[in-house]
């Protein structure tokens, strides 16, 4: 998501449209989706060929419809957000809310998704049960989605692809098996050892960090072989039905761990801004922290949540200037959006802090990697 989103951020097109459709995930809401792009999609037409020539209005429009035409609604999350000019289309289901709306300018609005995507957890979880593995990707609370024969990310793996069910090794219907403890165990270890090579491969894509759910037992047999256990963030023992619960329905049960990693992550950036302010490698004021995200000096972004300035920008002399009217012409209505996507794209990490730990004093810090 984070590398589209860029690609998207990187874009200039005369016209980039923007186009965002509130969705549902289940049956009967998403019987609506079809119409309310179909409504949107009027609403894209009708500003495509009052604002632009014949040629270039037809040619984003044909576009468009040959991507959203067929398109499977059961597969819908919270938002689907389209992007097209006259060299492409885009279509990304979100899992976040967002208001309807059609943007067309000379980039893509980004800025908002940008945001969302920085303030939440996104990871992996991995579901352990003795007969059977399952890897769920979320953000925050809410499922992105559930890998199974139909994910398209699980095509020409080298390893199992998930589910992937305990077959060849222990049962208890093995009369003639050696059911000794000990060989149970290590028959255990030996499944999720080929578990987490599937979790490692598709871990090397996108490197979000792990949650790992199951009993006491299944969870440290994992955490021994597993190649990456730095990147467990949480491991839940107390979620039931693991093996015929809905996707939504393991995701609610680790809320809990989910809010103590995000807890853990603001108790040591307090740390580390601390550190940065002692090695002077830590910018507070506006401009500064413009300036060193704009060059590529920023290394991580810390922000109050809900923390949002107007400004006047010119790139060119990487200046900010702060406005009062946000409505005013050249003024941008959100100047930290633009310092958050910054630092995205120079490959920076940003961290959303609670209003309670980070003063209005002190809204902003940007850590330097020099």
């Amino acid at each position: 998501m984070k590398a589209t989103l860029k690609s998207l951020r990187e874009t200039k097109a005369d016209p980039a449209v923007s186009i965002f459709v509130k969705t549902h995930r289940e049956h009967p809401g998403n019987e609506q989706d079809p119409i309310a792009l179909k409504n949107q999609l009027k609403v894209v037409e009708e500003r495509l060929t009052n604002e632009y020539d014949k040629q270039t209005a037809t040619t984003i429009l044909e576009n468009i419809h040959a991507k959203t035409d067929e398109l499977n609604h059961n597969y819908n999350l919270d938002t689907l957000a389209i992007f097209a000019s006259t060299d492409d289309v885009q279509i990304i289901r979100m899992p976040l809310d967002t208001k309807e709306r059609v943007v067309i300018s000379d980039r893509f609005a980004t800025r908002d998704l940008v945001r969302d995507m920085a303030s939440a957890v996104h990871y992996y979880t991995v579901v352990l049960t003795r007969d059977v593995a399952r890897l769920i990707e979320a953000s925050n609370d809410r499922v992105i989605k559930e890998f199974d024969n139909d994910s398209d990310r699980q095509n020409n793996m080298e390893n199992i692809p998930f589910p992937i069910e305990n077959n060849g090794l222990y049962t208890t219907g093995d009369a003639g098996s050696d059911r000794s403890a000990n060989k149970e165990d290590n028959y255990l270890k030996e499944f999720f050892n080929q578990v987490d090579k599937s979790v490692q491969e598709l871990w090397g894509e996108h490197k979000m960090p792990l949650v790992v759910v199951g009993d006491a037992r299944n969870i440290s047999y994992y955490n021994d072989v597993c190649d990456r256990p730095d990147n467990i963030i949480a491991k839940v023992s107390n979620v039931t039905n693991l093996e015929d619960g809905s996707a939504q329905h393991i995701i609610d049960g680790v809320q809990e761990a989910v809010e103590g990693y995000r807890t853990s992550l603001h108790e040591a950036a307090l740390g580390e801004i601390d550190k940065a302010r002692g090695a002077e490698m830590l910018r507070t004021d506006l401009q500064e922290v413009y300036r060193g995200a704009f060059q590529g000096a920023g290394e991580t972004l810390y922000v109050r949540r809900g923390y949002m300035q107007s400004a006047k920008i010119d790139e060119k002399a990487q200046t900010l200037m702060l406005a009062d009217d946000a409505a005013a012409n050249d003024v941008t209505d959100d100047a930290v959006g633009e310092i958050i996507e910054h630092v995205m794209h120079n490959g920076g990490e940003v961290v959303f802090m609670p209003q309670d730990i980070m003063s209005e004093d002190q809204p902003i810090a940007l850590v330097t990697r020099y």
